[in-house]
């Protein structure tokens, strides 16, 4: 494996040819046991691709939903065509807020413009949004690597020889695009010479990070080991961890974190231990129109067959689906819960490290400037 090519380039989880409108993802469904890529083509396939979660992580979410509206584009060029489009898109997914963003950002840059330019204009404006996340991430990963950095050298790191940093779901390459998010730092860390070493927590019900986490990371060369969900006290309570790193699907004004289920009880954990917690996000990600995230920010549920039936590969290599609890049992599937600013060490994003203080946000907000009318 050639290691001085990035993972995000051997194998793109996204790539967009603006010249002819096409798109190819990375299923994700299928990682990390074969490398299959789909090739949506019309506004139809891009919901079912986000619905389905083939593709998921709120910048790559809302890339893909750019290339929908370039394809509505094609399909129905008038007004009322791209409404249509744009409102089968948002109702995709309801939490990530870069589903949104992005649709927003493609009504503004069309609405001027005359339905037979259109789609030439959609096309350059998908290839411009995925431009913007690449060096969007590529940021975030050098600001939260200078953090990183800093937490390398204290004793206790130095008396251990590396540097444990504690992630949950997916929130790298796979989840943007290029870089990722919470990831990004780690990739930057370990290209700088710092020893990292990732705790993966498995994040069920869909093992996000069992099966994505940890496939990026071997894919990268980085150190990793795979923890139950509720490992992740105990590691910290002796010492294990230094660092939780985690990405955001929609932050509220204030700094109210939305992420998979799962990221309060880390957040609670650290702060019993002292242990840093920080949230990697895109500005893009920040909902300025939402102050308590804790009662303003749709959670979405999903079906509960992803907690009552697991998927993966038998010693033969074939992928099947078995049922892990009893027939007739039910489940509740809430598929993020939002981790109180108050909780939340710092916010790393493109513009810098950030406390989700009301003093910090209110610059973030300044420095970051106005973003798009929501869809």
């Amino acid at each position: 494996m050639n290691q001085s090519v990035p993972a995000w380039e051997r194998a793109p989880a996204f790539a967009f040819d603006a010249a002819h409108c096409r798109l190819s993802v990375l299923d994700q469904t299928r990682l990390p046991f074969e490398e299959r890529w789909l090739q949506p083509a019309s506004v139809a396939d891009c919901v079912r691709v986000i619905r389905e979660m083939n593709v998921r992580g709120a910048p790559l979410i809302g890339l893909v939903a750019a290339a929908g509206m370039a394809f509505a584009t094609r399909e129905d060029a008038s007004d009322a065509g791209l409404e249509r489009a744009a409102a089968a898109l948002l109702a995709s997914r309801p939490t990530a807020v870069n589903l949104g963003w992005a649709l927003a950002r493609m009504r503004a840059t069309l609405g001027p413009a005359p339905p037979g330019a259109r789609p030439a204009l959609a096309a350059r404006e998908v290839l411009e949004l995925q431009r913007s996340e690449y060096a969007c991430c590529e940021r975030i990963g050098a600001h939260g690597a200078a953090l990183l950095g800093a937490l390398a050298t204290s004793e206790r790191v130095q008396r251990r020889g590396r540097l444990n940093v504690l992630t949950h779901c997916n929130a790298g390459w796979l989840a943007t695009g290029a870089w990722g998010t919470a990831l990004a730092p780690v990739y930057r860390a370990a290209a700088d010479g710092i020893a990292v070493h990732v705790w993966v927590d498995e994040t069920r019900p869909r093992n996000q990070g069992a099966r994505l986490t940890a496939w990026e990371l071997a894919q990268a060369g980085i150190e990793h080991t795979v923890v139950v969900d509720n490992c992740a006290g105990h590691l910290m309570q002796h010492g294990e961890v230094d660092v939780c790193l985690v990405g955001s699907d929609r932050t509220s004004a204030r700094g109210d974190v939305c992420n998979k289920i799962g990221t309060y009880q880390k957040a609670l954990a650290a702060a019993d231990n002292g242990v840093p917690f920080y949230v990697a996000l895109p500005c893009s990600t920040i909902d300025w129109s939402i102050e308590d995230g804790l009662r303003e920010i749709a959670i979405e549920e999903r079906d509960a067959s992803e907690v009552l039936l697991l998927e993966g590969a038998g010693t033969d290599g074939v992928l099947r689906t078995l049922r892990h609890a009893p027939a007739g049992s039910r489940a509740r599937n809430v598929a993020f819960d939002v981790t109180p600013a108050r909780l939340v060490g710092a916010l790393v994003c493109e513009h810098g490290v950030f406390a989700p203080s009301a003093a910090e946000m209110a610059r973030l907000r300044a420095v970051a400037g106005a973003t798009p009318e929501r869809v």
